[in-house]
């Protein structure tokens, strides 16, 4: 466990995954609203649990010369966290193809939606940073799991 205390759960037959974790003090701005920037680590953690929920380890991948990079991200930012809120940030697969995945992902406080964002992200060889198709066993767990997010 990180010290943020992220926490993943991935119930059987889920086409998501939730994490919970805490806004602490180093999240925040002078404010106590989390700075617009930390958002984008809280939904990285989100992606790296999901391929873990998967049985993928980023660092066994990256030996394996496979990596995962952010091409582009469309992020709606709805609502504010604040310092020690328990948030969850919801990951599942909006879309898919050869060589990249689009994640859908929530940052949730309660009920109450405070960010909604589309990633896309490219399967690169990390030597030549240059995109690879997926290896066809993640490629196939990610079909299973593709949904149409809501």
């Amino acid at each position: 466990m990180s010290r943020s205390q992220i926490v993943a759960n991935m119930a059987k037959g889920a086409r998501n995954i939730q994490l919970s974790l805490r806004v602490y003090y180093e999240d925040t701005d002078a404010a106590g609203i989390v700075y617009y920037a930390n958002y984008f680590r809280f939904i990285e953690r989100g992606r790296t649990e999901f391929l873990r929920s998967l049985g993928h380890d980023q660092n066994a991948l990256m030996k394996e010369g496979i990596a995962f990079a952010v091409r582009s991200a469309n992020v709606e930012f709805l609502k504010p966290a604040k310092l020690d809120d328990l948030l969850t940030v919801e990951t599942a697969i909006a879309a898919l193809g050869r060589a990249q995945v689009t994640f859908a992902q929530r940052i949730r406080r309660d009920t109450e939606m405070l960010l909604d964002a589309k990633i896309r992200v490219a399967c690169i060889d990390p030597t030549r940073g240059r995109p690879i198709a997926m290896p066809q066993a993640i490629h196939g767990q990610m079909s299973d799991l593709l949904e149409s997010w809501q």
